[in-house]
């Protein structure tokens, strides 16, 4: 026996969620599938379980997409304060961190539960541990095949997110969809991810595992960003490096200020005056780790003695290594650990209003499978809120 639904959606992750939700209040009868057992997955175990669901400050220059104008529409018709209202009204209490970021003081599980209320209508029928064998586009829409059912829609919504954290089970299935129908898509590769390092490196700073430090980090490009630095077990990781990651191109390197809060320059000419005897090891340990400063030693990239025998040209190339470091990256840990993807389905083939296909009418995407990736900070749920709501208000 064929169903009949107005609008099918596949996923059920914030975009997903969202976009039922929104639909339903429209009165579309809408199904939403997945293959997990439970929905928001990722919305349960991010930002440490306590959901970083969206920033104080949102907008397109937060997203890299290679038509950095098309998350303008979404992000207007449906902006972080709207969000921030509907998390006020189910009384979540929320707290800012560093640069706007908004996180749920109790657990991550308040925001799946406020979209699955949303989603509590009759016409918005929930479905899980579901597979979907086949998809076809009919002349008033598509029919869906599953290993149960056959069930027929209007329209088609691909929310199945991107490749990252495999373990929750992420499936490249949103990409072969829009392939199916003849969508190109970005390649993709990991994003807001830890850099792993070359062997040498890798064994020279793990030591220094658990250290974290503020840094400036600036890809090749110029893009840069002032965070935390972490030292790793296998290389570097924390909010500076997660940043840069998503700018950052295999066989490049980046360019770190390891001391962004202090004037080098000014320590060492005073140090040097009131203490002539005193190492350079010594007078670096006032503003970095004692061991960062030994490993910089031990590699050679500084050399240690007393002050008093550095000229003005020794002492201004300190400073601009220690302002400059370069560090090739050998790689990054991967989909395993990183938080978004980047690339997904070409958003030149998608309306910016609506997410819908613009050859294939009655086809969507919402968030993270297509290509539109946020910095760290909220951004990425922010895009699925976005899109999922413009998707919502046309299915």
């Amino acid at each position: 026996m064929t169903e009949k639904f107005d609008v099918v959606v596949i996923g059920a992750g914030a975009a997903g969620l969202m976009c039922a939700a929104t639909a339903g209040k429209r009165g579309r009868k809408v199904l939403l599938l997945d293959n997990a057992k439970k929905p928001g997955r990722k919305i349960l175990i991010s930002g440490g379980g306590r959901c970083n669901f969206t920033n104080y400050d949102v907008t397109a220059s937060n997203y890299l997409c290679r038509n950095p104008h098309f998350v303008k529409s979404a992000l207007s018709q449906y902006t972080n304060w709207d969000f921030i209202s509907m998390v006020s009204k189910y009384d979540i209490a929320f707290e800012e961190r560093d640069h706007g970021q908004l996180f749920c003081i109790d657990s991550a599980k308040q925001i799946v539960s406020m979209l699955l209320d949303e989603c509590k209508l009759p016409n918005i029928e929930q479905r899980y541990q579901q597979t979907i064998t086949s998809i076809e586009k009919v002349d008033n829409g598509f029919v869906l095949q599953t290993e149960a059912k056959t069930i027929t829609c209007e329209s088609l919504v691909v929310a199945t997110g991107g490749l990252s954290m495999p373990k929750l089970g992420a499936t490249p299935f949103g990409y072969k969809i829009a392939e199916q129908f003849g969508l190109s898509v970005i390649p993709t590769t990991a994003g807001l991810v830890p850099f792993t390092l070359h062997k040498q490196d890798k064994e020279a700073f793990a030591e220094l595992s658990g250290i974290a430090i503020p840094a400036i980090i600036t890809a090749q490009g110029g893009e840069s960003f002032k965070e935390a630095l972490l030292f790793t077990h296998r290389g570097l990781s924390g909010p500076a490096v997660l940043q840069i990651s998503s700018y950052w191109k295999a066989g490049q390197k980046v360019t770190i200020n390891l001391v962004p809060e202090s004037d080098v320059t000014e320590l060492l000419e005073q140090s040097r005056e009131n203490h002539p005897n005193q190492s350079l090891k010594n007078t670096l340990a006032k503003v970095l780790p004692k061991r960062l400063v030994e490993v910089l030693i031990e590699r050679k990239e500084l050399s240690d003695k007393p002050l008093k025998q550095y000229n003005h040209k020794e002492m201004a190339a300190i400073v601009e290594h220690l302002e400059n470091w370069p560090i090739a990256p050998n790689g990054t840990e991967g989909y395993r650990t990183a938080e978004v993807t980047l690339g997904g389905v070409d958003t030149d083939q998608l309306s910016s209003k609506t997410m819908e296909c613009k050859q294939i009418k009655g086809l969507y995407f919402v968030g993270e499978v297509m290509d539109v990736t946020g910095w760290l900070g909220g951004y990425n749920f922010q895009w699925c809120w976005s899109s999922g709501f413009a998707a919502g208000q046309w299915v």
